[in-house]
């Protein structure tokens, strides 16, 4: 079975919010400061509406057997429509489980949003048995459906008042958390220009889920302890086998408890 663990990164959409919110003739700052201010008065938070938020980071992790691949789909000149169509060329390859944090009340509401802006071929994941009969029973559509595990909404019930954080929950299993940077910082690390520093972000997320995981495998029974102990040291080995040094201090981070 091909697992593909996901995050997605994002800031204001600027150039949308100009047209929304006749903003013409602001800096992008400024922009991003008055739609900040609107968001506030609205709903006394400064997290926007999951259509004005735009991605500049998707980042996966595909485990298949013997398969192990970390990364960040394109490059650092990749465009919001690249990564998208990226991510809906990945599922229309291997088919894959998908496995977020929180990615039903965010993440893949914000992709099919931002899909709309752009010509993309999605049919893989919009799928519900009309082009392949397998997935009229088992697709990515369906909240009974397994083909995506959004394990905050599994471990918290489904229930707002118990979720939590992924970074509190990472943290209590031994995991890493977030070491350098925080989903709030994202828009103001964009502004420094540092894109990379984003990118290395949305991974150790994807780390991070995909550990929560694989504990929720051995909970489930899906993994005894010698093979969660097994999947772990293989992730370990390959973190200190990656060269980035993001990945090998997210290894040095990991405590075992």
């Amino acid at each position: 079975m091909n697992v593909l663990v996901f995050d997605i990164e994002t800031i204001p959409d600027i150039d949308g919010a100009r047209r929304l919110y006749d903003l013409h003739g602001l800096s992008d700052e400024d922009v991003a400061k008055a739609v900040f201010h609107l968001r506030r008065q609205q709903a006394n938070t400064e997290f926007l509406r999951h259509h004005l938020h735009r991605i500049v980071a998707i980042s996966a992790l595909l485990v298949n057997g013997e398969h192990f691949k970390l990364w960040s789909l394109g490059d650092e000149d990749s465009s919001e429509q690249d990564l998208l169509q990226r991510f809906y060329a990945g599922l229309e390859r291997y088919s894959p489980q998908l496995v977020s944090w929180n990615g039903s009340g965010f993440d893949l509401p914000v992709i099919h949003y931002r899909s709309l802006l752009y010509p993309l071929n999605a049919q893989r994941y919009w799928d519900r048995g009309q082009h392949d009969s397998e997935f009229r029973h088992h697709n990515y559509l369906a909240p009974s459906h397994q083909r995506h595990t959004d394990l905050m909404d599994v471990l918290s019930a489904c229930q707002p008042q118990a979720a939590i954080s992924l970074q509190e929950i990472a943290v209590l299993c031994g995991f890493p958390g977030q070491m350098s940077m925080q989903g709030s910082k994202v828009w103001e690390t964009w502004l420094q220009g540092d894109l990379q520093a984003i990118r290395h972000y949305c991974e150790t997320d994807v780390l991070n889920t995909y550990l929560v995981y694989l504990n929720w495998e051995r909970n489930r029974g899906n993994l005894d302890p010698s093979q969660y102990q097994a999947q772990c040291q293989r992730v370990r080995d390959e973190l200190k086998n990656s060269s980035q040094p993001h990945l090998i201090q997210f290894e040095n981070n990991w405590i075992d408890l």
